[in-house]
């Protein structure tokens, strides 16, 4: 089976290749695909956010992600059959009626976190987190290229050693090669997450 991989850099902004991850958690059994992520369900993970690129590059915000519940495999099956049959349109449609979590960015209330799924990996686990999100009045008023882009997407990497991520504000997918999820960046480079803690449950995961 493929693994995940990354595309290459261009001027229009940073194509991450995902590979099966998708397909990777549907194929697996239940109780596997949930695996070490499994306790993660009612904690909550903090950090930092750093933006790499774009009008705020440099500039940083508090990030905070409040994981209600891990999506299921058969919630990420209904995701990948919306996406093939009617596109970024129809992915858009199913994930609107899925809530997981609340992701936020500074002080605000945040969005709500559509699906977060947990793909166990040696040492811990990847938090797979999509999203719909806020489009500003400009970008509806004016027709701008970016109210295309969707989606908001991250990756967190939880394990021992250190906890890292990116995140995408503002993501357009499609689907590649019938099993190729493809999550496009409307600017030039992801964001960084640093300074990972996941708080709740017994005790916090540094």
């Amino acid at each position: 089976m493929e693994r995940r991989t990354r595309g290459g850099w261009s001027r229009g902004g940073l194509l991450c290749a995902l590979c099966c991850v998708m397909a990777l958690t549907l194929f697996r059994p239940a109780s596997e695909a949930r695996g070490q992520g499994g306790g993660l369900a009612g904690r909550t993970v903090t950090g930092t956010v750093y933006f790499v690129g774009g009008r705020r590059a440099g500039q940083s915000q508090a990030f905070t992600l409040n994981i209600n519940r891990l999506s299921s495999p058969e919630d990420v099956q209904r995701l990948q059959a919306a996406l093939q049959s009617g596109g970024q349109d129809e992915l858009l449609r199913t994930l609107s009626r899925m809530e997981a979590g609340r992701i936020r960015l500074g002080t605000g209330v945040g969005v709500v976190a559509n699906a977060i799924i947990s793909v166990p990996q040696d040492g811990g686990s990847k938090l797979v987190v999509l999203y719909e999100r806020d489009l500003h009045i400009s970008e509806l008023r004016y027709g701008t290229r970016s109210q295309d882009y969707r989606f908001g997407y991250a990756e967190l990497y939880l394990r021992r050693g250190g906890n890292e991520g990116m995140l995408i504000p503002a993501a357009k997918v499609r689907l590649r090669d019938g099993n190729t999820w493809e999550v496009e960046d409307f600017g030039a480079f992801p964001a960084r997450l640093i300074g990972l803690q996941v708080r709740g449950g017994s005790r916090p995961v540094r």
